[in-house]
């Protein structure tokens, strides 16, 4: 854990990935995140797979670095849980439908007058102003919405899913982002602001950023960038496996048709300028394909490491845990915790010149209600009181990093 946003209070409402993760991001760079769950927890909680311990592994991927108070927020004190811990925080985030939050009292007018300088983020399925607004939304619903289930029929396939919760995960980022600009801007400023994160505006903008294409400079001209929808773009089979390669400038071609004795392409008066060439890609991985059976993976990654040419065996998701770069930066080094022996996904960006200190792993529910409650100023008798009205629950663990 860096300490970039050591002193950034951030009281977190959200479940699944696209908040927790968001939220996570900022705990990794120093902020003091509080994960506000209802009193049965973040439904990621039950997601197998899970530890012996009950443990799920989507969330201790998500909820690293965090604090947890577990409230029933529906009821009066819990409201005013929430009211004392909104006039300490710097940033409040929720994933939560517009109209669902509303109906807690947690809007943004509300909080803003509870604390004038707070960053309001909303991270939401679609933009409020909007047709598609309250719209319920998983990643699922908005990888079709936005396109990008779409682009494999632009290669003669059926549409698919990116088999992995790449909405959420996108959204998480711009979360982060604009939550860091507008902590820039508080710092300077001292105003809060209101954010907005919509997962289907987000990854329209990440899938059209260069799909967008002609379409930039006609109304009438097609979307879509040839070069990434060509059928030919695809992972190559070797002779025992498959490889992927990117011949991108005018030399790596050179180099790579030299070497499989296709010098005749060079003499194509399409192949002599930029513009002509990348109109024929899907002509030139066609010819590159019909090569790459001829020899193995690991001689075709040492060819291609001697030419000097953009490639990569594919890897499974097994091949990553024994990945020897990633094994060098320790990337999935394994610690002991409550949990048992866990390897988790880690903060990838290094920062270097900052202060460090040790991660502390994902909260148990209610972990760290008791000293929560004390520092926004209940006293001991009022805190059993909101336990035993089932206001708060209080993990059997408390408070150990």
């Amino acid at each position: 854990m860096l300490d970039l946003l050591k002193g950034v209070r951030i009281v977190e409402l959200t479940t699944i990935v696209l908040g927790p993760m968001a939220g996570q991001m900022l705990a990794d760079f120093g902020a003091e995140v509080i994960k506000i769950e209802a009193l049965n927890g973040d439904l990621a909680r039950q997601v197998e797979p899970r530890s012996a311990n009950g443990e799920s592994s989507m969330f201790v991927n998500c909820n690293r670095n965090k604090q947890s108070i577990a409230v029933n927020l529906k009821s009066d004190e819990g409201r005013e849980i929430m009211h004392r811990l909104i006039r300490e925080a710097d940033v409040f985030v929720h994933n939560m439908r517009m109209r669902a939050i509303s109906r807690l009292g947690f809007d943004a007018a509300t909080l803003h007058e509870i604390n004038p300088s707070l960053i309001y983020c909303s991270a939401i399925g679609f933009g409020s102003n909007g047709p598609y607004a309250d719209r319920p939304a998983y990643d699922d619903v908005i990888q079709a919405a936005s396109g990008i289930a779409h682009l494999p029929t632009y290669t003669g396939a059926e549409p698919a899913y990116v088999p992995g919760v790449i909405a959420d995960k996108v959204a998480a980022l711009y979360a982060v982002n604009a939550i860091s600009a507008a902590l820039y801007n508080k710092a300077k400023t001292g105003r809060g602001v209101e954010l907005e994160v919509p997962m289907f505006e987000v990854m329209s903008s990440f899938v059209m950023t260069e799909h967008l294409a002609a379409a930039s400079f006609g109304e009438e001209a097609k979307p879509g960038y040839q070069r990434l929808l060509n059928r030919h773009r695809r992972p190559f089979r070797s002779a025992d496996g498959w490889i992927a390669v990117m011949p991108y400038t005018e030399a790596h071609w050179r180099r790579v048709f030299s070497e499989i004795n296709r010098e005749d392409v060079f003499e194509k008066e399409w192949f002599q300028n930029d513009s002509t060439r990348s109109g024929h890609v899907g002509d030139m991985y066609e010819i590159l394909a019909q090569s790459m059976p001829e020899r193995t993976t690991e001689d075709w990654v040492a060819t291609f490491e001697r030419l000097d040419v953009p490639h990569s065996r594919v890897s499974s998701l097994e091949d990553l845990l024994s990945d020897p770069h990633l094994q060098a930066v320790g990337f999935f080094d394994a610690t002991d915790d409550t949990f048992g022996r866990v390897r988790s996904v880690p903060q990838p960006v290094r920062v270097h010149g900052a202060n460090t200190t040790t991660d502390r792993r994902a909260p148990l529910l209610g972990e760290n209600s008791l000293r929560l409650l004390a520092e926004i100023g209940y006293d001991e008798q009022e805190v059993q009181e909101l336990v035993s009205q089932g206001v708060v629950r209080v993990s059997v663990k408390t408070d150990e990093a």
